[in-house]
């Protein structure tokens, strides 16, 4: 009898022990389990969606089957996507109703329920969770906030570059405009000359064709140095042709050469020029005796200038009338316009009582901190 009650042993003991028997999970644990699993692969197109679901399949696992802590790491990761991709408002919320949620339900499969502080750890990692995923949307927003700036700033430096390169085309277009309209001018009037008097007078013809050659020359001096700053990397002083109004006396001489009667007058103390206001000062004249030879109906032209403590007057009169125009496309009045507002001055220019065509530009003596156009 002994004997038998031994060799039952064993076969007794795998009945009593329910370990050596596994029974298969039930089956709303394993469909809790799917559902929070699937939710994951919808987590970046419905974050909000699937962070509740995962929730609430975790809230309710512990009321059907015991608890398992893969439910919970889905909801984790779901509060995680929701702190990284949403706003901090959004995943603050949802933070607070899956750590209500999951802490409520875990009181029931935690031992002592109430009194054991196991019963805080949903609230620890859903903060971890969330506080993760809030740090990664700062340093993602950091990253989009840095990456514009340099798309701005990139921006920005191809702007300032195109508005350097029209500005110095427009400077050179008006340097070649004022070269080209004044030497040109004085070869064509010195050439009228030349073929009036070539029979008559051999020796005044000789004369304006010397003139020719001079004022051909010069010419071909300015706009070599202007062109030359279209091929030179920076922008060498020496190269700019930038006469001086001290050089005024001579501008007026060739024009009457070409056989424009001038009359000059001065007012006032004459005084240095500095800064932009001495090139405009030059090239307002130039283009205003320019404009004369082309559209006055005498060759005759009043200059004035008239010196005060602070500022040069510039008065240029020469006759015209309304219906009398030359050849022109209005650059040059729009030009010298231009040159006296970066001087710091202003310019006129008005047809008075339809028998004389004045401009009148008033230009500080001083130097001028804007540059010579």
């Amino acid at each position: 009898m002994a004997e038998l009650a031994f060799s039952h042993g064993p076969d007794e003991a795998a009945v009593e022990n329910p370990a050596l028997h596994p029974q298969n999970p039930p089956i709303p644990q394993v469909a809790l389990l799917l559902i929070g699993a699937l939710a994951l692969l919808l987590r970046h197109r419905h974050p909000r969606t699937v962070a509740v679901v995962t929730t609430l399949c975790g809230a309710a696992l512990p009321f059907i089957a015991p608890h398992t802590v893969v439910i919970d790491v889905a909801t984790i990761v779901a509060l995680y996507t929701v702190a990284a991709i949403t706003d901090r408002r959004t995943a603050a919320i949802l933070g607070i109703l899956a750590a209500v949620l999951l802490t409520a339900s875990s009181i029931r499969w935690l031992p002592n329920h109430f009194s054991d502080l196991g019963n805080l750890l949903p609230i620890n990692y859903i903060a971890v969770a969330v506080a993760v995923g809030d740090a990664v949307r700062n340093q993602h927003a950091l990253l989009l906030q840095e990456r514009r700036r340099t798309i701005e700033a990139e921006h920005s430096r191809e702007s300032e570059a195109r508005r350097q390169v029209r500005e110095e085309r427009v400077r050179i277009a008006r340097e070649l405009h004022d070269v080209v309209a004044h030497h040109i001018t004085l070869v064509n009037a010195q050439a009228g000359v030349a073929h009036h008097l070539l029979r008559t007078d051999p020796e005044r013809a000789y004369q304006a064709l010397a003139g020719i050659k001079e004022t051909s020359r010069a010419a071909l001096d300015e706009l070599r140095a202007t062109v030359g700053l279209l091929r030179a990397d920076d922008e060498p002083e020496s190269l700019q042709p930038v006469p001086t109004f001290a050089e005024i006396g001579g501008l007026i001489e060739s024009f009457r050469t070409a056989g424009l009667h001038i009359q000059l007058t001065q007012h006032g103390t004459p005084r240095p020029m500095t800064g932009s206001a001495d090139l405009a000062a030059y090239r307002i004249v130039q283009e205003a005796l320019t404009n004369a030879s082309k559209h006055s109906i005498r060759a005759h032209t009043d200059v004035d200038l008239k010196y005060t403590q602070h500022t040069l007057t510039i008065t240029v009169t020469n006759p015209a009338t309304h219906g009398r125009s030359g050849p022109g496309t209005g650059h040059g009045l729009i030009g010298m316009r231009e040159r006296a507002e970066s001087a710091g001055g202003h310019l006129t220019a008005t047809l008075q009582a339809n028998t004389s065509f004045v401009v009148t530009a008033i230009l500080p003596l001083t130097a001028n901190d804007g540059p010579a156009l």
